[in-house]
């Protein structure tokens, strides 16, 4: 498992787009009226528009992603070890992820290696 993508949520993209290229110290790679996603090395960082979401979508939380070779064979390992997925394995426009949360209640994905 490694770090796959850092997920950030928000109500005024361009605010947080300024902040995190001065952070970084350079513009974002892509960058919409809705979404930015600079490249920290091999790690994305996007930041997107906070909505509503429909029902069958996913909330719009902050998370952090881990790549893995095989969803559906992580989240059963997960599973066996105690630990409640919330979102079982699905195929999504950027890949097969599954999400489970952490004790205070952070989001977390687990998606296909390359996956963003």
């Amino acid at each position: 498992m490694q770090l796959g993508e850092l997920a950030l949520f928000t109500d005024d993209v361009p605010a947080m787009t300024a902040f995190y290229a001065r952070l970084f110290g350079s513009p974002p790679e892509q960058r919409s009226a809705g979404r930015a996603l600079f490249q920290l090395g091999p790690i994305p960082v996007l930041v997107h528009t906070r909505d509503e979401p429909a029902p069958d979508q996913l909330p719009p939380e902050n998370h952090v992603a881990f790549g893995v070779g095989d969803v559906d064979a992580a989240v059963q390992r997960l599973e066996a070890s105690g630990l409640t997925v919330e979102r079982p394995p699905q195929d999504y426009p950027w890949g097969r992820s599954a999400y489970l949360r952490d004790p205070d209640g952070g989001l977390i994905e687990i998606q296909n290696l390359g996956g963003t």
